[in-house]
């Protein structure tokens, strides 16, 4: 995990390194943990590599929490990624609906025998629903991660307080 002095002595960050020195991006408030999440959801599901720096470098105009938003960047990690391009592609294909009824001239075109030639172009289809899989998977679990991660903290923070014991009424001795 990313510490604040490390982000600050980095090299290749010394042009922009007195931004990830403020304080406000890595205290934990109600504010910036939603944010942090849905940034690290958003950039783990975006790109595959380098998402950590993605989601750091998205922390600093939205004053998200950096340390939160690299936390859940490792949801995608080499482990998962085989799942996530399974759901990736079926969810890209439930959204773009490509199957033979609905593409019935265009697949009837590539049935015409005049794009064999061209045998990576099934496979660009099947990369491109991927892709655009990652694209709604991205938003989505980011939306929802934001509002989910919001009503815990909002939960944390209320069960703490009535956790907490009563305040003794403090008297004044001019009373």
């Amino acid at each position: 995990m990313p510490r604040r002095e490390d982000m600050v002595r980095n090299k290749y960050l010394a042009p922009i390194a007195h931004r990830f020195g403020r304080s406000e991006l890595w205290r934990f408030t109600r504010r910036s943990v939603p944010r942090g999440v849905a940034l690290g959801l958003f950039a783990g599901f975006i790109i595959p590599v380098g998402q950590i720096f993605l989601a750091a470098f998205l922390a600093l105009p939205t004053r998200a929490n950096v340390p939160v938003a690299a936390l859940v960047t490792f949801l995608t990690n080499p482990f998962t990624l085989p799942f996530w391009l399974w759901v990736a592609n079926e969810v890209g294909s439930f959204v773009l609906k490509i199957d033979s009824i609905t593409t019935g001239a265009a697949n009837a075109e590539l049935a015409s025998g005049r794009w064999s030639d061209f045998g990576w172009f099934q496979m660009l289809e099947g990369v491109g629903v991927t892709a655009f899989g990652f694209v709604v998977l991205s938003i989505l679990s980011a939306s929802i991660g934001y509002v989910v991660s919001g009503f815990l903290w909002r939960f944390v923070v209320a069960r703490k307080w009535t956790r907490r014991p009563a305040r003794r009424k403090v008297v004044s001795p001019a009373e």
